[in-house]
């Protein structure tokens, strides 16, 4: 699972940071800090959650939600409001 886990993180490594490089105009570097140093990332990292069933669209409107409210959990993709 190790192997996977890290094939996985960096599948969604790369899908998210682009993604905040893309809608925020930051360098890709900061991108990819901004994303690690999150809460979403610590629970797209919990093997728990289950959470690389969720697309790179669905992790990253988790991680805007944090960034705009403090908690990923608002995001309108868990909460499917």
């Amino acid at each position: 699972m190790k192997d996977e886990m890290i094939f996985i993180l960096t599948f969604y490594n790369e899908k998210v940071s682009q993604m905040i490089v893309d809608k925020y105009g930051v360098e890709p570097l900061s991108a990819l800090r901004r994303f690690l140093y999150s809460e979403t990332y610590k629970m797209l990292t919990n093997v728990e959650l289950e959470m690389w069933d969720f697309s790179p669209l669905g992790i990253f409107d988790m991680w805007e939600a944090e960034q705009i409210t403090g908690n990923p959990r608002n995001s309108l993709y868990l909460r499917r409001d």
